[in-house]
C-alpha cells in the first residue's frame, strides 16, 4: 500500500481522495506521506485481527442506515449471539468511521436526482387474509421530499408502476434516478435481466430521465433514500394502530404529507419548502405503458401459448425459447438476442389460434393452396385430398397438382364426379382419374358394388378397366 499511496501522491491526488480510494484513515495517509518525504518508507505494521472483522459488512450496512454504536452492538449480539462488549464495538465502529464525519454529504442540484429503494414492511391483512407488504420509497436528493407507497409484491411491473406514481406525486421528474443494491431478492433476480433493464430504461426515458448506479466503494451515496425507508418502518409502520392494508394505505398518504413538512434531521430544513425550489422536468402528455415480461417456448407448430390462446411466430424459430412482453392489448415477442420477431393483438377469447400469413411455412402454404383449389372443384375432391394425404404423406403433391391441371380441359363438375368414382373404388392415383375422365366413366351406371354382411363387395375387374391394365407405381 505504501508504494500505491506514493504513486497516487505523485499523480497529484489529495490525502482525502487516497483515503477514500483505499478505505483507510487520513492519518494513515499522512503518516505514509511523511515517511515518503523523509525517505523512510517502511513496510506497514501488521494489525491485529478483530473478531468484528467477520461482521464488517453488517456494521457498514448499519452505518448506512445511520444506526449508532449502541444499536449496532444490540443488533450484533441479538442476531449472532455475539459475546462482545459495547466498548469494543464502539472502538471498531470509530475505526471504520474515522475521527471525522462518516462521509461527506453529497450535494445535489435542484431537480438533478432522486434515489429509490424497497423496504420490507411486514404482514398486513387484506380482506381478512394475511399478506406481505413492501415499502417503495423515492426521495428527491436536493429537497429530501419523499414519496412512499405500500405494495403487495416485488414484481418489476409493480416496481415500475411505483416510479410512475412517484413522478405524478412530484408533478415532475428528476434528471436521474439512482438505484442499486436492491434488497428484494425476487426483484433483484429479474431486474438485471437485459430485457428488464431495457424496459426500465425505456420508462425513465419516457419521463425524460435516466438511471444511474452508485459509485464503487461509496456505500453512503444512497443514504438519503435508505434513511427514508428506515424512517417509514420505525415511525409509520410501528406507530400504526391498524393492520388493515387499505387503512394503512390511506394513513400512509396522510403521514407522507406530515413528514414532508417536518424539519429534516440531516439538512435541518423542511423538505416541502425545499421542494418548491426543485427544477423538475415536466410530465409527458401520456403515461408510460407497462408491459409484463415472461418466457415461453415455441411449440412444434410454430406457436406460443399466452392466456389460453396460441400466437404464431416465424416457423424457423419452432422449439426455441422467446421473451414476450404484453400490456394486455399488444403482445410483442423477442428472440434470444432480444430482436423483435412478432407482434400480435391479444385475443380476448380462449382457444384461438392466431396465425400471421408471413409465419406460415412454405409447405403449409402449398397445402392451403391445394386445399383451396380442390374446394372450388367440389366436396368429393376434398375427400380425395384427405385420402391421398393419409396414403401417401410424402408423395401426394405431384398427384394433386396433376388433378388440378385437369381444369384446363374439364369442368369442375366432371373432375369432381371422376374423383367421386375414384374414392368409391379407392383408386388414388393420377392415371386412374385421368382414365375416368377420358372414358367418361363417371357417366356410366355400371357400379357393381354389392352390399354384403360385412360391408361392400366390389368386382376387382373394374380396376383393369380404369387403369387400362397398366400397373402404376404409387
Amino acid at each position: 500500500m505504501y508504494y500505491s499511496v506514493k504513486t497516487l501522491l505523485e499523480n497529484g491526488k489529495s490525502i482525502s481522495e487516497i483515503a477514500r480510494t483505499f478505505d483507510i484513515d487520513r492519518k494513515t495517509v499522512r503518516k505514509i506521506k511523511k515517511s515518503i518525504t523523509e525517505g523512510e518508507i517502511t513496510p506497514p505494521s501488521i494489525e491485529r485481527k478483530s473478531i468484528l472483522d467477520n461482521y464488517k459488512n453488517d456494521i457498514k450496512s448499519y452505518l448506512e442506515d445511520e444506526l449508532n454504536s449502541v444499536l449496532i452492538h444490540q443488533k450484533l449480539t441479538e442476531k449472532y449471539n455475539l459475546a462482545i462488549s459495547y466498548s469494543a464495538v464502539k472502538r471498531y465502529v470509530k475505526g471504520i468511521k474515522g475521527p471525522d464525519a462518516p462521509f461527506m454529504p453529497l450535494i445535489s442540484a435542484p431537480g438533478e436526482e432522486a434515489q429509490v429503494d424497497f423496504g420490507y414492511g411486514g404482514y398486513f391483512l387484506k380482506n381478512g387474509k394475511k399478506v406481505k407488504v413492501w415499502i417503495f420509497c423515492m426521495v428527491l436528493s436536493f429537497s429530501r421530499y419523499g414519496y412512499f407507497e405500500l405494495v403487495l409484491d416485488q414484481s418489476v411491473p409493480t416496481f415500475i408502476n411505483c416510479h410512475i406514481h412517484a413522478f405524478e406525486f412530484f408533478n415532475g421528474t428528476p434528471k436521474t434516478v439512482k438505484i442499486d443494491n436492491l434488497k428484494s431478492a425476487v426483484l433483484k433476480a429479474s431486474f438485471y435481466e437485459p430485457i428488464i433493464q431495457e424496459e426500465y430504461a425505456a420508462m425513465l426515458m419516457h419521463y425524460n430521465s435516466m438511471p444511474v448506479t452508485r459509485r464503487v466503494k461509496q456505500p453512503t451515496d444512497k443514504g438519503k433514500v435508505e434513511s427514508g425507508v428506515k424512517y417509514v418502518k420505525n415511525n409509520f409502520i410501528k406507530g400504526l394502530e391498524t393492520k388493515d392494508y387499505y387503512e394503512a394505505t390511506k394513513e400512509l398518504k396522510i403521514w407522507t404529507n406530515k413528514i414532508n413538512q417536518r424539519i429534516h434531521g440531516t439538512t435541518r430544513k423542511v423538505p416541502f419548502e425545499q421542494f418548491k425550489k426543485e427544477n423538475l422536468s415536466l410530465l409527458p402528455v401520456s403515461r408510460f405503458e407497462i408491459y409484463t415480461v415472461e418466457r415461453r417456448q415455441i411449440n412444434n407448430y410454430g406457436h406460443i401459448c399466452y392466456r389460453y390462446n396460441f400466437y404464431s411466430l416465424p416457423y424457423k424459430y419452432k422449439g426455441e425459447f422467446v421473451t414476450i412482453k404484453s400490456n394486455g392489448y399488444i403482445l410483442k415477442i423477442y428472440d434470444e438476442k432480444l430482436n423483435q420477431i412478432a407482434v400480435h393483438s391479444i385475443s380476448q377469447d380462449k382457444g384461438d389460434f392466431i396465425t400471421l400469413e408471413d409465419h406460415v411455412p412454405v409447405f403449409r402454404k402449398n397445402t392451403d393452396k391445394y386445399y383451396e383449389s380442390l374446394q372450388s372443384i367440389g366436396q368429393d375432391a376434398l375427400i380425395f385430398f384427405d385420402n391421398i394425404k393419409k396414403l401417401r404423406p410424402h408423395y401426394w403433391h405431384r398427384i394433386i397438382a396433376g388433378i388440378i391441371s385437369f381444369r384446363k380441359y374439364y369442368s369442375n363438375e366432371e373432375i369432381n364426379a371422376s374423383l367421386k368414382r375414384a374414392n368409391l373404388y379407392s383408386t388414388f392415383n393420377y392415371l386412374s382419374v385421368k382414365k375416368i375422365l377420358e372414358d367418361k366413366l363417371y357417366d356410366k351406371k355400371d357400379f357393381t358394388a354389392e352390399a354384403t354382411g360385412s360391408g361392400y363387395f366390389t368386382d376387382l375387374a373394374i380396376y383393369d378397366r380404369l387403369t387400362g391394365g397398366a400397373n402404376e407405381r404409387a
